[in-house]
């Protein structure tokens, strides 16, 4: 195995990527850029896009996946042909909030049954400590028949990826790199390096890589939650949270968040990972499941204050028409996946208020499959009673009084809820609009 990376180089071996999307496509993309790649995907119509060159999640963009020399490929078993394999898909929780394991599990069967001697395994997949070596190599060994130590390999290497961020990507980011033991390491490292020129940590184990990533994200859970929960507090006091915060923030050591909804598939999710396998350990959290509680809330507290919005309008509730901006869990990203404003949604419905959603950014068919939602052109935003931005688009970030104004019934009475105070709050407040945000 220690002549894997030389195998690499030269183009006796070849990487694979198991799981290709928002985090396996790019990896993919940029290791076929140093060496020979295999992007295997069970889904086969994403994997017809990517050989026609397009790229649904808009990560690296039609042009790179149309030039890209990885071979996209349903068929499992190519994946005998390669020997570094790289394992990306998605730990989504239950609806009870634990771990759903069932994506990496099924890749390591899929992957197990195809192993060859002489392979390293990586995993990618946000995982809480003990995942890689309890649960996937056992798996892997009885697919494959073979020993893991003896025959094969394997290692972790947490994903850091963030969808629809251009600033930050795979190769200027630090890479967490972990092995079973020193040798597996090495290589492991040598071969992430091709392709991240900010260098890579080597962990002193997989369990650490492990924890690493679990806690990155329960860090940035529980800061959202603590915005979120001055903002309720703000609110009661009524103060604009985004003055305060804007306030605060002129300190040098100030930490920088904002309040805002909090879904997607791992700021999320991650942390009950790490509850999970701390109440099996006999801990029940405090601080984690606390943010928790707060964010998951959040669509609902919206929801709530668009209604008090409304009375203080005086529109009647029932009935009313609210037009809804974004649907995405994230700024400028197509993932609708565990968006958190399908609260809102839901939370209007009881209400019998009717609701149109307009998402330009968004993947439409995953809404349709997902949420069984259709999206309207933001042309049809008419006769509106309140209006949401519930996504920071940048395409929304433009819009002027004039043409919300449009948006409505009533020109007399206007309530707009902008959740992350994408427009101007003064201007629309001096025209006239009920104008409420976190």
């Amino acid at each position: 195995m220690n002549n894997l990376y030389e195998d690499l180089l030269m183009g006796n071996s070849k990487v694979s990527l198991v799981g290709l999307g928002y985090v396996g496509m790019p990896i993919a993309v940029a290791f076929s850029a140093k060496v020979k790649v295999i992007g295997f995907d069970l889904n086969k119509t994403k994997v017809e896009l990517y050989k026609q060159g397009i790229d649904p999640t808009q990560e690296v963009g039609d042009n790179i996946i149309a030039k890209c020399k990885v071979e996209f490929t349903n068929d499992e078993t190519l994946l005998k042909t390669a020997k570094f394999h790289i394992v990306a898909v998605p730990t989504p929780v239950n609806k009870d909030h634990t771990p759903d394991l069932s994506p990496v599990e099924g890749a390591s069967v899929i992957l197990g049954r195809n192993l060859t001697k002489g392979s390293i395994v990586v995993y990618e997949s946000t995982v809480y400590p003990g995942v890689t070596e309890e649960i996937c190599v056992p798996i892997l060994e009885r697919e494959s028949g073979l020993k893991c130590g003896v025959d094969f390999k394997v290692g972790y290497s947490p994903e850091r990826i963030n969808p629809g961020d251009k600033e930050h990507r795979l190769h200027n980011i630090v890479k967490i790199v972990s092995g079973m033991d020193e040798s597996t390491l090495d290589v492991i490292a040598k071969v992430y390096e091709l392709v991240v020129e900010a260098g890579v940590h080597r962990a002193e184990s997989i369990k650490v890589a492990e924890a690493a990533k679990v806690i990155e994200n329960s860090q940035r859970d529980i800061n959202i939650a603590f915005m979120n929960e001055l903002s309720i507090i703000f609110n009661k006091m009524n103060i604009d949270t985004k003055a305060v915060l804007a306030a605060a923030g002129t300190k040098w050591n100030f930490l920088k968040f904002t309040p805002g909804l909090v879904g997607g598939h791992c700021i999320g999710v991650d942390p009950y990972y790490l509850t999970y396998k701390a109440e099996q350990l006999g801990y029940r959290s405090q601080i984690i499941l606390a943010g928790r509680r707060i964010n998951d809330d959040m669509g609902k507290y919206v929801a709530e204050n668009l209604i008090k919005s409304l009375i203080r309008a005086d529109i009647p509730v029932k009935g009313a028409k609210v037009g809804i901006l974004g649907f995405t869990f994230k700024d400028n990203c197509p993932d609708t996946r565990n968006t958190r404003i399908i609260d809102i949604v839901k939370e209007l419905c009881e209400y019998d208020i009717n609701t149109v959603i307009c998402d330009p950014v968004a993947d439409k068919n995953e809404a349709m499959r997902e949420y069984n939602l259709e999206f309207t052109d933001i042309k049809n935003f008419k006769n509106l009673d309140a209006v949401v931005i519930a996504v920071a688009h940048e395409i929304f970030s433009n819009l002027n009084v004039a043409e919300v104004n449009a948006m409505y019934a009533d020109p007399q009475k206007k309530v707009l809820i902008d959740v992350k105070g994408v427009v101007n709050k003064k201007s629309f407040e001096e025209a006239g609009y009920v104008y409420w945000r976190l």
